[in-house]
């Protein structure tokens, strides 16, 4: 029997990349891809929970972390990074059975391009909150949005992008909602340093690895910023194809974020396509706020029938 809380670590070439993978557990494989500028270290916790029945994999996305790129970055495309969880699958799931995929923000749009592309190497996918502008009711508030926070950090660096882009989420009538939940609501919590910051008013300073994940994600936001917002948010589901495998798509939206962008795009895409509709605990990052819910929560959405 395999100790479930065991990382057993790899490194798989991809065209144009190589991936660093971690397994934890055993059983049907589950594959948790991070969002924003996470990397595999952001599911820790998560992964732990849910290897008692799932051999759960989590990796570093291509040119973040310790995901090489062969070359020099460029924009990055959800197409070819979903072709990389296919190959990640095919790697780790040799007699070809289906695998689970759970995405949160920008990889829950790679979890809609994988579905539509590799339909039948999926037998579930979770898209928690993909901030896809073109299901927005006004898709091109959306692009500006996202096409501000890119100038912003060009411009200003990080810091004036993070803050450009929580300014932007909320609707307008709840700006005068104070304080550090309000903050987090907005996503100004995001950020791996802010996280720390979380960690540390709540008592619970991070340990060395903690830390060297923190500092590992904080060095991705360039990444981040110039490379994937844009055109992460900017992609066009297949429609056609989801509808098709609606079956196998559950939309996951925040209990505490359903006014702001990610969650209506994300029940705009639930309606579109007639996929179920799922609510996680806390907002668009919950599953940093409150990992262990969060984790029992997609525990049960995975199981059900």
């Amino acid at each position: 029997m395999t100790d479930r809380t065991a990382v057993r670590t790899g490194l798989l070439t991809v065209d144009g990349a190589t991936l660093h993978h971690e397994v934890r557990g055993e059983g049907p494989l589950l594959v948790m891809m991070p969002g924003g500028s996470a990397d595999a270290g952001i599911y820790d916790a998560i992964a732990a929970d849910l290897a008692d029945h799932w051999t759960v994999v989590t990796f570093d996305p291509r040119g973040y972390s310790r995901s090489a790129l062969a070359g020099p970055v460029t924009d990055q495309s959800p197409a070819t990074h979903a072709d990389d969880i296919v190959r990640l699958i095919e790697s780790l799931s040799p007699d070809g059975a289906p695998a689970a995929l759970f995405g949160s923000s920008s990889s829950a749009v790679v979890a809609l391009a994988a579905l539509a592309r590799h339909p039948g190497r999926l037998s579930r996918v979770v898209a928690h909150e993909p901030p896809v502008v073109a299901l927005l009711p006004d898709p091109e508030a959306g692009r500006v949005l996202f096409a501000a926070v890119r100038e912003a950090f060009r411009r200003d660096g990080v810091a004036a992008a993070m803050t450009t882009m929580a300014a932007g989420l909320a609707p307008e009538e709840d700006e005068a909602a104070p304080g550090p939940e309000r903050a987090a609501e907005r996503g100004e919590a995001a950020t791996p340093e802010q996280t720390a910051d979380q960690a540390a008013t709540q008592g619970q300073a991070p340990d060395p690895e903690q830390a060297a994940t923190f500092r590992r994600m904080h060095a991705n936001l360039p990444v981040f910023l110039e490379h994937v917002l844009c055109p992460f948010s900017g992609y066009v589901p297949d429609l056609v194809a989801l509808k098709a495998a609606a079956a196998h798509l559950v939309v996951g939206v925040g209990g505490d974020s359903r006014a702001l962008l990610p969650a209506i795009a994300a029940e705009g895409l639930a309606r579109r396509v007639g996929a179920g509709v799922a609510e996680f605990p806390g907002g668009h990052i919950g599953l940093t706020e409150h990992p262990r819910a969060f984790a029992a929560r997609l525990r049960d959405v995975l199981a059900a029938p």
